[in-house]
């Protein structure tokens, strides 16, 4: 048997009265909530190795490479004079916005539909290549206000073709005597005058 002083003695009884008085801090204390890892659906990958990179890049590729499917797609009927409606109006809002020189480009003529198939003659291989820059939007807006995703633009370039320009009366009217020469018998019968 031991015997233990009176320092020794009160050594040993403070020190379990000192860890309970800790023991119940702490579990007095209000817990701390620890926020929950956001869960996702893509895999953690490193970005210290090649095939993580290559792993980042396939992952980018699938993302953008959803198409929604072609079934789901409207595919209405539409006539030539909506088409040319809808393109008109696509011009115009271009020119709204300050693009002119595709406004140009989709003025210059009328372009023709057969089929789903839109055609359109350009006078040279610059414009062409213009116009194929700007073609997406286009496409966009005809396919969405003519419900029908099957449309396609084909350009064809044709170096014959006269851009539209103002006429004033005297081109007028001697383009209309080109065609039919009668005209200015009409003009002499009934006295009438080209005011210039």
């Amino acid at each position: 048997m031991e015997v233990k002083t009176p320092k020794e003695e009160t050594a040993n009884t403070a020190a379990p009265n000192v860890e309970t008085s800790i023991n119940k801090e702490t579990t007095e204390a209000p817990k701390a909530e620890t926020p929950k890892p956001e869960v996702s659906n893509e895999p953690k990958i490193s970005a210290f190795s090649l095939s993580s990179i290559r792993k980042k890049k396939e992952l980018e590729a699938n993302k953008q490479s959803y198409v929604k499917p072609t079934s789901i797609m409207p595919t209405e009927d539409f006539t030539e004079t909506e088409m040319l409606v809808q393109w008109n109006k696509y011009a115009q809002r271009l020119g709204d916005k300050g693009l002119r020189i595709m406004e140009s480009l989709l003025l210059i003529n009328d372009p023709t539909l057969n089929g789903t198939t839109i055609t359109l003659e350009l006078p040279n291989e610059g414009s062409k290549l213009d116009f194929e820059s700007q073609i997406n939007g286009l496409l966009g807006h005809l396919k969405g206000h003519l419900h029908n995703h099957d449309i396609k633009i084909e350009i064809i370039v044709n170096e014959a073709i006269e851009m539209k320009r103002s006429l004033n009366d005297q081109d007028k009217y001697n383009r209309l005597m080109e065609i039919n020469p009668n005209i200015d018998l009409l003009r002499t019968t009934f006295g009438l005058d080209l005011h210039t």
